[in-house]
């Protein structure tokens, strides 16, 4: 077998390397430079160290706002994780069992969400809940629940929960897909063993199928995290830069949207918003860095 030089390595390395530093590394590293600056009026920038940072997290003008989009965005996490992940792990495993008829068909419908653009998503649900023209209404009048029926996308209370269940409809897909390929590449012949010594079908889900399957479970948590903590796209569509009522499904996206490029009343600060971006990024590498020592760890590789 012909060895491959260090030379024709760096060959092949340099497009996707020189592709990833352009358009990803060094746009980062000058955010993060960025944040270190403000800018008067005239446009120029002078070194200010860590004083946005410190406005952004403790000046009551603006720790308020960011306080209320991370622990909105913690909601909307958690929310994922109680909701989406464990019903990807119902789904995956029913359509892993054999004899199940209509399995590929399902499988299509439910991932199909996950390739529609979050703007339509968003359209059609807010014409659904709409209490003025939506058919939210009429649909639980059929099933006798018309007087559960509330404007829930504009309520404090209720907004961040709606949007939530919505992004959980739309990409219930991605973990039910993942856990499935895992689920799949279960030796068959551990399964026929367990099967011969008597084991049910839950015992062999809960004591073999689950821990073999438990680094794709770790994947899938860490993508939920990543996802979340940079999500933006449906409440914007939905609710708009202000992400209302009244900030109520405010995330890091949209608060760092319009610290970045302003909206309405508020003045777009780009040093600022770097700022933001920065405190962003800590978050999602001090979530993934500690998923890695504390969980990934302990997690047993097991042959397959």
């Amino acid at each position: 077998m012909k060895t491959i030089r260090a030379w024709q390595l760096a060959v092949l390395l340099a497009p996707a390397v020189l592709i990833y530093a352009l358009f990803s590394a060094l746009p980062l590293l000058d955010t993060l430079r960025l944040g270190f600056y403000t800018a008067n009026d005239a446009g120029v920038r002078s070194f200010v160290g860590l004083d946005n940072y410190r406005t952004i997290l403790f000046d009551p003008d603006w720790s308020a706002a960011f306080w209320n989009a991370m622990w909105n965005n913690v909601k909307f996490f958690c929310i994922h994780m109680a909701l989406q992940n464990p019903i990807g792990l119902l789904l995956a495993t029913l359509f892993s069992l054999k004899g199940l008829r209509g399995a590929r068909t399902y499988r299509t419908l439910i991932f199909l969400p996950t390739l529609l653009s979050v703007v339509i998503i968003g359209f059609i649900w807010q014409l659904i809940l709409s209490p003025l023209w939506g058919v939210g209404e009429k649909l639980l009048g059929t099933v006798g629940l018309a007087d559960w029926f509330a404007p829930w996308l504009g309520q404090e209370s209720t907004a961040l929960l709606t949007l939530s269940l919505i992004s959980v409809w739309q990409y219930v897909g991605i973990p039910m897909m993942l856990i499935y390929a895992a689920l799949l590449a279960v030796p068959e012949e551990v399964l026929e063993a367990a099967h011969a010594e008597g084991a049910s079908a839950m015992r062999i889900f809960w004591q073999i199928k689950l821990p073999l399957i438990y680094p794709t479970l770790g994947l899938v948590t860490i993508l939920t995290f990543v996802a979340n903590f940079n999500a933006f796209d449906l409440i914007y569509s939905v609710k708009g830069a202000l992400a209302g009522p009244n900030y109520a499904s405010d995330l890091l996206g949209t608060y760092f949207y319009r610290t970045f490029f302003g909206y309405q009343a508020q003045i777009g600060s780009p040093t600022m918003g770097a700022a933001v971006a920065t405190l962003m990024f800590l978050v999602i590498l001090g979530g993934v860095g500690a998923y890695f020592v504390l969980v990934q760890r302990r997690l047993t590789r097991y042959a397959m």
